[in-house]
């Protein structure tokens, strides 16, 4: 059996741009809120990676009709929906499946979806999105792997809800539910991720009445109808930030295009805490000013956004490898999201891992080795490293990297990489 692989020959001379790509964790709920309102929607900006196909194949299998445009444009056409039933064969290859649970209870009243899979960085369960619909009324049954629910004649109703945790996940389905109910909704603890201002602007171009958004306080006054729309999804700000990185370790010779500096304040103060120093040029690059060998290491904790985002840890460990002195994070979102520092550390790396702790010591360089992806953003991090490395990595598993990163050997090709992709022997 063979496995898609990437091979990276370090120590190349790489410098150009590299321009970030549409937000992939907006891209998604906003394609699923499509679910909500029958009519033709038009989608710009859209990366062209993985887990939108999947989401495609999801959304054609419950009836949707979905035609790409061009690589970043599609058109989806909702001529109603045909089947209740999201199916464990497709949700389970991606946990943003479950939010199609929300959109599908405002329009028609029903659903069964499968409990879903996604990346094993940890334990992420559904059970916040259950209590929010059952707070706005609807029934709730588990059965066999499935969460069946279904709204009373009267449907969906208003209500106040106070989420345990700000999950991302629940606060997008809860507000996909909210935005057609009898009434008010006001959500507290909410989700405060840039992700989620951009479903809530989307649904607000549709007709909905969401007010608070940026905030931990959302209000959602009911409306009957939705009006579909033309919407163009915002500039990933975690591939920004592993752009960034990269840019960093390559001296400033890389400049990145597409960043959202709004949307990365605390990755940025770390950084520059860690020494580096950077600016935009009159084009809108982000440029760094600065060189690695003048950074030393941080402490970093993640935390929900506003604060630095777990999904920035490992690509960022990569960098405080480089770095003088000692760095350490402290991983407070999932529990299993160290997975890749026995891989960094079989190319070289110090790494001490104490429970949620990763100690980090700086070394000179990385050695080549093989390597193995064990979910999307160690993916990113085993790539930077490579590329810093002296000699040749593989890099296995890299079905994860697809599914968040749109055509990035192509782009580190065309800055000067030796990167290929290769079929390896497992």
């Amino acid at each position: 059996m063979s496995i898609e692989a990437f091979r990276i020959v370090g120590g190349k001379k790489i410098e150009g741009i590299l321009k970030v790509e549409g937000s992939k964790n907006a891209s998604l709920p906003i394609f699923i809120a499509t679910l909500l309102e029958q009519g033709i929607y038009i989608l710009n900006n859209v990366p062209n990676l993985m887990d939108i196909r999947t989401l495609i194949k999801l959304l054609e299998s419950l009836g949707l009709i979905i035609e790409k445009l061009d690589k970043n444009s599609y058109r989806i056409i909702n001529n109603g929906i045909k089947n209740i039933e999201a199916s464990y064969e497709l949700v389970k290859k991606m946990r943003a499946s479950f939010l199609v649970m929300g959109p599908m209870l405002a329009n028609g009243g029903k659903a069964r979806v499968s409990l879903p899979g996604g990346c094993a960085i940890g334990a992420r369960p559904v059970d916040l999105h259950l209590k929010g619909f059952e707070a706005l009324g609807a029934d709730i049954k588990i059965d066999h792997g499935y969460v069946e629910a279904e709204t009373k004649s009267k449907g969906l109703r208003g209500s106040k809800i106070i989420l345990d945790f700000p999950s991302v996940g629940a606060s997008e389905n809860i507000i996909m539910a909210a935005v057609k109910a009898n009434g008010v909704t006001i959500i507290e603890n909410i989700a405060r991720e840039p992700e989620i201002d951009d479903l809530c602007n989307f649904l607000n171009k549709m007709g909905a009445k969401i007010s608070g958004i940026g905030t931990g306080r959302i209000e959602i006054e009911g409306v009957e109808k939705l009006t579909p729309c033309n919407y163009s999804i915002m500039p990933d700000r975690i591939v920004a930030g592993t752009f960034i990185i990269a840019s960093i370790m390559f001296n400033g010779k890389i400049k990145v295009e597409g960043v959202e500096p709004e949307c990365l304040e605390s990755f940025l103060m770390k950084l520059s805490e860690m020494g580096l120093k950077y600016d935009f040029d009159s084009e809108g690059l982000f440029i760094v000013k600065s060189k690695i060998e003048d950074m030393v290491g941080t402490k970093v904790t993640t935390m929900p956004y506003p604060g630095f985002p777990t999904d920035l840890q490992s690509p960022l460990m990569t960098l405080m490898c480089l770095v003088k002195g000692n760095s350490e994070i402290k991983e407070t979102i999932f529990e299993n999201r160290f997975m890749h520092v026995p891989e960094l550390n079989r190319m070289g790396a110090n790494i001490i891992v104490e429970k949620n702790i990763a100690i980090i010591k700086g070394i000179k360089e990385f050695s080549a080795a093989k390597v193995m992806a064990s979910d999307l953003r160690a993916g990113a991090a085993l790539v930077l490293a490579a590329l810093k490395s002296d000699g040749e990595t593989i890099v296995n598993r890299i079905y994860h990297i697809d599914r968040g990163y749109e055509a990035l050997e192509e782009k580190i090709k065309f800055i000067g990489g030796d990167i290929s992709r290769i079929k390896e022997e497992i």
